[in-house]
């Protein structure tokens, strides 16, 4: 009987890191796919989901695509044909895996929306033999929108297999040490390569509605506490938080990045860095939203000189800090 049975993989570790999603590419129907994928999970979207269907389907999925495409085309890596968050994602997992080096870890990456799937991943990896899985959520501050919405697509993918792996999610990392100090050691970075003084640091976060914070929402909070932490270590520059991306007619997060753009010139703060601490890799709200629409809005004010700070992408710093995070799930 034992010399019918499958082989089976097993003995392994699975370290998962999952970031926000990526289109395929800039085609109409790549950023349509993405889009329609982004916006129907009810986690990002709280509201009547027929009257939310009908919006989607006949209004933004129509007209979206191509004022989004235009934002990508203008961010898209060329030579590497593919969205900078993916390629700073690959890189992540790559370079994690080397620093862990374990034969029994197996190190991976996939995104919540688009590809490849978490679905695909954590089969893939439960194929290789992984009976443990441990989940980065690449969103330092936790919200309902991503961290929780991460969990939910994981719980149904581990809902349907018959073998599930032991299971671990390192659900936020917002006053980390070490990722206090690499946020300040990309801020230190800046300030030695540009040749003006800021007047002020803006922090500006991916916002979401009011209403989900005054519905118990911790991201407001998280976002605030992790701004703190960085003035306590750095305080040779003002800073300030903002929220950035708000998307429909209703109330968001305050106060918003762009309207603080327009306003500081004439606050007689005219030279501003910005750095994007809830953002694990440069994407089209970093480079798109802040350093090219966000430049041009201040600029168009009156500023003088705008930076943005990189988010700390596939620096040795921010893989050091997800070796941190991970190792300490790690089954000995």
């Amino acid at each position: 009987m034992e010399n019918n049975h499958p082989k089976v993989n097993f003995g392994k570790t699975g370290v998962l890191i999952i970031n926000l999603g990526t289109p395929d590419s800039t085609s109409w129907l790549d950023i349509r796919k993405y889009l329609k994928e982004f916006l129907s999970d009810r986690r990002v979207i709280e509201v009547n989901p027929i009257l939310w269907k009908i919006i989607l389907n006949f209004f933004i999925l129509t007209f979206r695509p191509s004022k989004t495409a235009k934002a990508y085309n203008k961010i898209w890596l060329k030579k590497e044909n593919m969205s900078p968050l993916r390629f700073y994602t690959i890189s992540q997992s790559k370079k994690l895996s080397e620093e862990i080096k374990n034969d029994k870890i197996l190190v991976d990456y996939a995104m919540r929306y688009g590809n490849p799937s978490i679905k695909s991943v954590i089969k893939k990896l439960h194929n290789q033999g992984c009976e443990n899985l441990i989940i980065l959520p690449l969103y330092p501050q936790y919200a309902s929108a991503t961290t929780a919405s991460v969990c939910d697509e994981v719980y149904k993918t581990l809902s349907k297999m018959r073998w599930q792996p032991s299971l671990q999610i390192i659900p936020h990392y917002e006053s980390e040490p070490m990722y206090i100090d690499a946020l300040i050691n990309s801020i230190n970075k800046k300030i030695s390569e540009i040749n003006w003084k800021p007047d002020l640091i803006i922090a500006s976060y991916h916002g979401i509605p009011k209403k989900y914070f005054e519905k118990g929402d911790p991201y407001q909070c998280y976002c605030q506490k992790t701004s703190r932490l960085i003035t306590e270590k750095f305080n040779k520059i003002p800073l300030i938080t903002t929220f950035q991306s708000r998307f429909g007619p209703q109330q968001w997060l305050q106060p918003y990045t762009d309207k603080t753009f327009e306003k500081l010139p004439s606050e007689g703060k005219k030279n501003i860095l910005v750095i994007c601490p809830g953002f694990s890799s440069d994407c089209v709200e970093t480079l798109e939203e802040i350093s090219i629409q966000g430049k041009e809005t201040f600029i168009e004010a009156g500023g003088e000189n705008f930076d943005l700070i990189p988010c700390l992408n596939d620096n040795d710093d921010h893989i050091n800090l997800f070796k941190n995070l991970v190792s300490k799930y790690i089954i000995k």
